[in-house]
């Protein structure tokens, strides 16, 4: 093997939660699967149109927002965009050359070039949408960067450029959702190994090979089924504590009835939610309390200096760049004409509110 490529197959087993951890076997099982079916063509293929396609089942770059173990997007997110009710991340920072997402689509081609000319393997593009063969599984999806073309080692290849913000995911091998991911394609496409190339901060690379795991893509496959079902049948999925989870509950509950009461204290198990929520509360003021009362100890210490250093780490306190800003409410009161003029209407959000019984 490359002096230069790692394989994270061990890391995979080793860093899957208990849904899909399975005790550590054989990942070099050479069961015969039967090869993907070409769900749709690519070339040619607008976004709208490729975004219409993936509406019909869970691509690779779902499969861990489908598990549940997306850091970027929540399950409740991925399902509101699968139903219809959201729209996918929008096509703009394609044309923004300062966006992670436009130079990872033109970094793509060089560190497939990279790979090919280190590894000395041949790749080729896949021009089309794949689907798993299973009938119970045509929800299952995969898009591949690469195909491995002549390599009885690996026959994937998946592309990555980190970029300096993401590269805390990267620090102790491929990130779990990116294991999942491939591990995805793997089940799709009947293969028994892909590696991937990873572009770190744009100066250095590595290799990463990962091999299919029968029990891994079982418990993947058990997973999407149940995400896959709630899409199905139109029922929101189990939320958890992300930003993204916030954001689709916006989305997806915009608007309240005015007066509508809804009595959950008899339901069970439910009563007790809010009794933990009291609780949490409480420990978040708390702990605020206290997070407060230690910087201002540092800061007091600090006087005027701009940085402060300690065994495990250091402080800044600088000051905000100097900034000039329009005085609305001067401006108004000049020319009350403008407001009318210049006008925008704001939509108001819910706001979440607590009131314990006294």
């Amino acid at each position: 093997m490359n002096p230069n490529t790692h394989t994270s197959s061990s890391h995979t087993i080793a860093h899957l939660p208990s849904t899909l951890n399975p005790p550590q076997t054989s990942l070099t099982s050479r069961l015969q699967h039967n090869p993907a079916k070409r769900l749709a063509k690519t070339k040619g293929m607008n976004r709208e149109q490729w975004l219409e396609v993936r509406k019909q089942g869970i691509g690779s770059s779902d499969a861990a927002a489908a598990c549940g173990l997306n850091p970027h997007m929540s399950m409740l997110e991925l399902w509101m965009i699968k139903t219809g009710r959201m729209q996918a991340p929008p096509d703009q920072p394609l044309k923004n050359r300062y966006s992670p997402l436009y130079w990872g689509n033109k970094l793509e081609p060089l560190i497939a070039d990279y790979y090919r000319q280190r590894t000395g393997n041949k790749v080729r593009r896949v021009n089309a949408v794949l689907q798993h063969p299973g009938e119970d599984k045509a929800f299952m999806l995969a898009n591949l960067d690469y195909a491995v073309v002549g390599s009885d080692e690996v026959q994937l290849l998946e592309c990555k450029s980190v970029g300096e913000w993401g590269t805390k995911h990267w620090r102790d091998g491929v990130p779990l959702y990116v294991l999942i991911q491939v591990q995805h394609q793997l089940a799709v496409t009947g293969k028994q190994a892909a590696h991937i190339c990873a572009l770190i901060c744009g100066h250095e690379a590595k290799i990463f090979k990962v091999e299919r795991n029968e029990i891994v893509i079982n418990r993947l496959i058990a997973s999407e089924k149940i995400f896959w079902s709630c899409v199905e049948n139109d029922i929101p999925p189990h939320v958890d504590a992300s930003e993204s989870a916030a954001k689709a509950l916006q989305l997806l509950y915009p608007q309240y009835i005015p007066l509508q009461t809804v009595d959950l204290s008899s339901l069970s198990g439910v009563d007790q939610l809010f009794t933990d929520l009291l609780i949490e509360e409480k420990h978040l003021a708390h702990h605020q309390t206290k997070y407060d009362y230690l910087k201002h100890r540092i800061q007091i210490l600090m006087k005027d200096a701009e940085k402060a250093i300690f065994s495990q780490g250091s402080v800044t306190w600088k000051k905000s760049k100097d900034s000039v800003v329009l005085d609305q409410k001067a401006l108004l009161q000049a020319q009350p004409e403008l407001l009318q003029q210049y006008s925008q209407p704001r939509t108001g959000s819910r706001r979440f509110n607590i009131h314990p019984l006294p």
